[in-house]
C-alpha cells in the first residue's frame, strides 16, 4: 500500500475511534479510488451533527524535499478542470465542511505529523493567486496527536475546523441573486 493510502486509512480509523470514544453517531470512510474516474475527495464523514458532516482531502508530503504544498504539483487537473476547483464545488454544493489533512514526513527516525487544515485557508490561498500552502502554513494548524504511531483525534481538533469558513451555500440554484460557485 502508498504512503498515501496508508494516511488515509490511519485518519479515517482516527476518526472512528474519536466518535465511538466520545459517543458520537458519525461514521468516516474512504472512498474507492479508481484509475479511470475522478475521486471528489478521499474521506467522508457523514453525521446528522453539522460540524462532523465533513470531506477530507489528504496529502502526504515529504518535508525534507518540499517547502510548499503546490496547487499545481500536487493537486491534479482532469475531469474538466483542476482537483482543488472541483473539490470547492463539491464542498459548497454538498454544505459539507472541508478538511485538508496534511501528512509532513520528516524522514527516518523523525515523527510524522499530520495537519488538518480549515478548507478556507486553502481556499484563501488558491483564490488569491498563492502558488500554494508552505510548511509554515500548514503547521500553524496543531499536530494531530499521536500515541504508538497512531493518530488520534479530539473535538477540539474538529471544532477548530468547522466554522472557520463556511463555503456551503444557503441559497437555491434558481435565484438570480445567488452565486452557487
Amino acid at each position: 500500500m502508498s504512503l498515501m493510502g496508508d494516511f488515509e486509512w490511519a485518519l479515517v480509523n482516527a476518526l472512528n475511534t474519536f466518535f465511538q470514544r466520545d459517543g458520537i453517531t458519525a461514521i468516516a470512510y474512504r472512498l474507492k479510488q479508481s484509475r479511470f474516474v475522478s475521486q471528489v475527495v478521499d474521506i467522508l464523514v457523514d453525521s446528522r451533527r453539522p460540524e462532523y458532516y465533513l470531506a477530507i482531502e489528504c496529502k502526504s508530503l515529504d518535508a525534507r524535499k518540499t517547502k510548499s504544498l503546490y496547487f499545481k504539483q500536487h493537486f491534479s487537473f482532469a475531469a474538466g478542470g483542476h482537483q482543488f476547483t472541483r473539490e470547492t464545488e463539491f464542498l459548497s454544493r454538498s454544505g459539507r465542511h472541508g478538511i485538508l489533512a496534511v501528512e509532513l514526513r520528516h524522514g527516518l527516525g523523525r515523527p510524522r505529523t499530520a495537519h488538518l487544515v480549515p478548507w478556507g485557508q486553502v481556499f484563501e490561498s488558491y483564490d488569491t493567486g498563492k502558488k500554494g500552502l508552505t510548511l509554515q502554513e500548514i503547521e500553524i494548524n496543531p499536530a494531530l496527536e499521536r500515541r504508538k504511531g497512531s493518530y488520534e483525534i479530539s473535538r477540539l481538533d474538529i471544532e477548530r475546523i468547522t466554522g472557520y469558513y463556511d463555503l456551503a451555500s444557503d441559497c437555491d440554484e434558481h435565484d438570480p441573486d445567488c452565486d452557487l460557485f
